[in-house]
């Protein structure tokens, strides 16, 4: 369902003749607040929990994927792999079958090596470091900094792809070319020290709505590339081989190239990219996940 959300409020950038003064801020808060309050996104399951392990889950699952979908996987990944210990123990293939129906595989993998990571070097419990945690596989300083802010609450200072557009949206809508520099110094003066947590939910939902009802401001971004279609793409092919190898049983190439109906030796070539990255193992039988 469409929420509206309301103009821009005619705020000056950091390029222009002055900052916002902090009644503008405190108007910005308060629109934010507002709209989150009454249209906000409450009944996420991993809105209503502070593990770190839960809250690690969710943001590598929300990286690239729909909040629709994850929504339904979350609590199935979870039930299947209720903590670090089960996730690190857990062989490979399980893990990237449990993860089928959601894309970008790698991140399963990811996920695995950072809960071995910290049942292994950090006795179980997740680093509360933003710093440390962009070390982790797969996490970036963004989502290092969404944990920290979600699972520990921590008043940190970061940017995605919701909290630029409503940024640029609010403060720059008659410029054509805003660099995440100036963005950063208004999120700083934007967010709750006492309740970061909720702060980036309300702005996170808003960049969500905004999405919906105006044309995309992420575009004004520097930052801002068109992702490559998805349709034809090696990623589908890829995809396809993973969900059909999910079970477990090994399938020889002409079953896989039979059943993905594409170009053979694109097939074998993605085929030996995966074997690489220890996705899949050959075997004299045929391909299977890597255990």
């Amino acid at each position: 369902m469409k929420h509206s959300v309301q103009q821009p409020l005619t705020l000056p950038g950091p390029e222009r003749s002055k900052p916002p003064s902090d009644a503008e801020i405190a108007a910005f808060k308060k629109q934010v607040l507002t709209f989150y309050r009454q249209h906000g996104r409450h009944d996420m399951l991993w809105r209503h929990t502070d593990d770190p392990y839960k809250i690690l889950v969710s943001e590598i699952m929300l990286q690239q994927t729909q909040v629709e979908r994850v929504a339904v996987k979350f609590p199935e990944f979870i039930a299947a792999f209720p903590d670090f210990e089960s996730l690190a123990r857990a062989p490979q293939s399980a893990v990237v079958s449990a993860w089928q129906g959601m894309g970008y595989n790698r991140r399963a993998i990811a996920l695995k090596r950072c809960a071995e990571k910290v049942f292994n070097e950090y006795g179980g419990m997740l680093p509360h470091d933003p710093t440390v945690l962009a070390t982790f596989p797969g996490i970036g300083p963004a989502t290092a900094s969404s944990i920290c802010a979600f699972a520990f609450n921590i008043p940190v200072v970061f940017i995605e792809t919701n909290i630029r557009r409503v940024f640029i949206h609010s403060f720059f809508p008659d410029q054509n070319s805003v660099d995440d520099r100036a963005i950063l110094p208004l999120v700083a003066r934007t967010v709750d020290k006492e309740n970061p947590r909720e702060w980036y939910w309300a702005l996170m939902d808003y960049g969500t709505a905004l999405k919906k009802t105006v044309q995309n401001p992420n575009r004004k971004s520097t930052s801002y590339a068109r992702q490559s279609p998805f349709e034809g793409s090696d990623r589908r092919i890829r995809g396809l081989i993973l969900k059909l190898l999910a079970n477990g049983e090994r399938i020889p190439v002409k079953d896989i190239v039979a059943t993905v109906k594409e170009d053979p030796e694109r097939i074998c070539r993605i085929l030996a990219v995966l074997e690489k990255e220890e996705f899949l193992q050959k075997t004299p039988e045929g391909y299977r996940l890597a255990e």
